[in-house]
């Protein structure tokens, strides 16, 4: 289908960006989710703000104890990122197991966390990194828990004329071992069930997210206790019903944590 008539910019600064999205604009990144969905008419923006041509929104930058990744930042460029890898190794895993080769060249973070989608990936690391997310407006910026800003299928908290400026994660304590584990839907890589696990051996510590089993991703902030799982309002599609997403999340869970495990030192 064709998408309906919509005005285009490109603005060069992130100022001129705000400004045109305090104006009713729709902001456009990688355009992997948004563009599917106007050619349906799923979506229907009068004025698209591309902001791939705004300098820096695509870095990948420490700051003491955290790792700040703009929202522009590529799959392919958080899955090859050395200071990932190294600091944060659970995103750059994660962001492997995103799509095919295409989609991870031109999807960026910023772009799948606002989409919201209940089967993508980054959720679940998202959630076991207990990541914050940073929002710009015209009138300013305002840093919310992952947990607060995903509220439900494809909603979260931005507000109108908002949008996601960057993703702050906690660079990986000493000792910790993390693993990324999914089953996924062959056509199109979405996880059915995906679970990110952080587990410190010597202080018996496990964390996990959990993408794919609900309306919305969530934590397990003790992942010796799957009765969170158990307690989901679990999804049901022609994939998986309810209760099979629920014992594959439990199966992927005790995989993810076995290789966290095995990692940690």
């Amino acid at each position: 289908m064709i998408a309906h008539d919509f005005e285009y910019s490109a603005p060069a600064t992130l100022a001129e960006a705000l400004k045109l999205l305090a104006g009713g604009g729709k902001p456009l990144a990688g355009g992997m989710s948004l563009v599917p969905m106007m050619k349906l008419r799923l979506a229907a923006p009068d004025q698209l703000v591309d902001l791939t041509r705004i300098s820096g929104l695509n870095a990948i930058t420490q700051h003491g104890d955290t790792v700040r990744i703009g929202a522009l930042a590529t799959h392919f460029e958080i899955e090859s990122s050395a200071l990932l890898r190294s600091a944060c190794p659970l995103l750059a895993e994660t962001a492997a197991h995103i799509g095919d080769v295409q989609v991870r060249n031109l999807g960026t973070i910023g772009g799948s966390v606002a989409h919201a989608d209940p089967a993508a990936d980054y959720p679940a690391a998202l959630h076991a990194l207990d990541a914050k997310v940073v929002l710009a407006s015209a009138s300013g910026e305002r840093t919310l828990a992952i947990a607060d800003f995903l509220l439900d299928v494809m909603t979260t908290a931005l507000e109108p004329g908002e949008m996601i400026k960057e993703i702050v994660v906690p660079v990986e304590a000493t000792g910790n071992g993390v693993s990324y584990q999914k089953m996924l839907q062959p056509a199109s890589g979405f996880a059915i069930v995906g679970i990110a696990a952080r587990v410190n051996k010597k202080a018996g510590l496990c964390r996990l997210g959990v993408t794919g089993l609900a309306a919305c991703a969530f934590a397990i902030p003790d992942g010796r206790d799957l009765s969170a799982i158990d307690a989901a309002d679990a999804n049901a599609d022609i994939h998986a019903s309810a209760a099979y997403r629920k014992q594959m999340a439990k199966v992927y869970a005790g995989r993810a944590i076995a290789a966290a495990t095995a990692k940690a030192r």
